[in-house]
């Protein structure tokens, strides 16, 4: 007999939100009014609440507006990163983004997924890593346990369900390699 899926018995065995649900509350309100508000161009200022909610964060940090970051206390970013607009970092795990990383417009950073094997389709979650000089194109998807390798490119509209080799470019759903990338001066 065939297995149907409940979600009237959906679990979160293994989930750690990490902070309580007042914090939790009290950031969904800042990300609304500072960060995800397309009014708001004043990037030090979503650097300010990011930071005061736990987020580390380096030097020269553009956010665009109307980017959405899910947990604060559970992101890092390095130096030199640009974040384009309309940017979604659902961040259930750590998600690490190094130094002169660009993430473009309409991006996801999906750390996620359930367990369709079980009938409680329980969440999976897991750690995303972009490193140093990668780009995720715009509208683009990085899945979780995925790390973007030095100065690798996920190409626009590409969904990342592997990890990028380094000075590679990768494009598709899924993504693959179509060729190497190489910087001139």
């Amino acid at each position: 007999m065939l297995q149907k899926v409940e979600l009237k018995h959906f679990q979160n065995p293994n989930f750690n939100r990490g902070k309580n649900k007042f914090i939790e509350a009290l950031w969904y309100f800042c990300n609304l009014l500072f960060l995800k508000n397309p009014y708001n161009p004043i990037s030090s200022s979503k650097i300010f609440f990011l930071r005061l909610f736990g987020a580390k964060i380096g030097l020269r940090v553009l956010i665009k507006p109307s980017v959405n970051i899910k947990f604060p206390w559970k992101l890092t970013i390095g130096n030199d990163v640009w974040i384009g607009e309309n940017v979604w970092i659902d961040n259930l795990d750590q998600v690490i983004i190094e130094d002169n990383v660009c993430i473009s417009q309409g991006a996801l950073l999906l750390c996620g997924n359930h367990d369709y094997t079980k009938t409680t389709f329980d969440l999976i979650t897991g750690p995303i890593t972009l490193s140093e000089g990668s780009w995720v194109g715009a509208k683009s998807v990085v899945c979780p346990n995925i790390t973007l390798e030095s100065h690798s490119i996920l190409a626009v509209q590409s969904v990342a369900t592997k990890n990028l080799e380094k000075y590679s470019i990768y494009q598709g759903n899924p993504a693959i390699k179509v060729r190497e990338r190489k910087i001139i001066e």
